[in-house]
């Protein structure tokens, strides 16, 4: 017994990784260009897992003046690799529609009851037809407080609930900052061609671009940095 227990502990030892030495690979206080950034990003994740591979923007904002809040939606041309769950809060016709177009958890009344009394919410998106905001009032706090609340800002408030869970499927992301100012969003995993990674950065900076507040002064976009789920950041370098 004492023999297969030493040969057991030698074959776990044999699947732990090498630690790896970031310096050798780059420097910690340079920026890189998306593509020099994406490849470091790759070479220094250390996982046995299919790791996300997040963006991390600082924006020069007030979170504190509403009118500076950063908060919207951009569809991913090649998706985030990562299944979200989607809540469909619809009338009974068009229950079947988002059925078909891939909710995974679909009701009206009935479904805020149930999420009322147990304060489940056992799914990452939520979409809503207007006329069901007001009854989606009930558990407005639970959702809110969960960033779970659907809003027009992020298109998840509409009278095409179908067509938006579609695109959630699809590879579309909502987003927006957090209570520092910073705005945080997964870009694809770390198993992806480095050309979707990067096509996907890109559109998701230019959409960002696009959503500087007039009320907001100096330089919006201060500083970007990508990683992996358990990797250091890289500095990306932006024009």
């Amino acid at each position: 017994m004492a023999t297969e227990k030493k040969s057991s502990k030698s074959k776990k030892t044999t699947t732990v990784k090498k630690k790896i030495d970031y310096t050798t690979i780059y420097d910690n206080t340079k920026a890189y260009p998306i593509k020099e950034a994406v490849d470091i990003v790759k070479k220094i994740t250390n996982t046995k897992f299919d790791a996300s591979v997040e963006v991390h923007f600082r924006l020069g904002i007030n979170n504190k003046k509403t009118d500076q809040q950063i908060r919207g939606a951009v569809s991913l041309p090649h998706g985030t690799g990562k299944v979200i769950k989607v809540a469909a809060f619809v009338s009974p016709e068009n229950e079947k529609a988002a059925k078909d177009a891939g909710a995974d958890i679909i009701g009206g009344e009935e479904l805020i009851a149930e999420i009322k009394k147990t304060e489940k919410t056992d799914f990452q998106v939520a979409v809503a037809e207007p006329l069901m905001m007001k009854k989606l009032g009930m558990i407005a706090k639970i959702l809110g407080t969960r960033g779970l609340m659907p809003s027009p800002k992020n298109e998840t408030v509409t009278p095409t609930p179908a067509k938006a869970i579609m695109a959630l499927k699809k590879g579309k992301i909502n987003f927006k900052n957090d209570d520092t100012g910073n705005l945080h969003a997964i870009i694809g995993k770390i198993s992806f061609d480095d050309v979707k990674l990067i096509e996907n950065f890109q559109i998701f900076i230019d959409t960002l671009k696009k959503m500087k507040p007039s009320s907001a002064k100096g330089i919006f976009i201060q500083g970007v940095v990508i990683a992996s789920s358990m990797s250091p950041g890289v500095k990306v370098s932006i024009s």
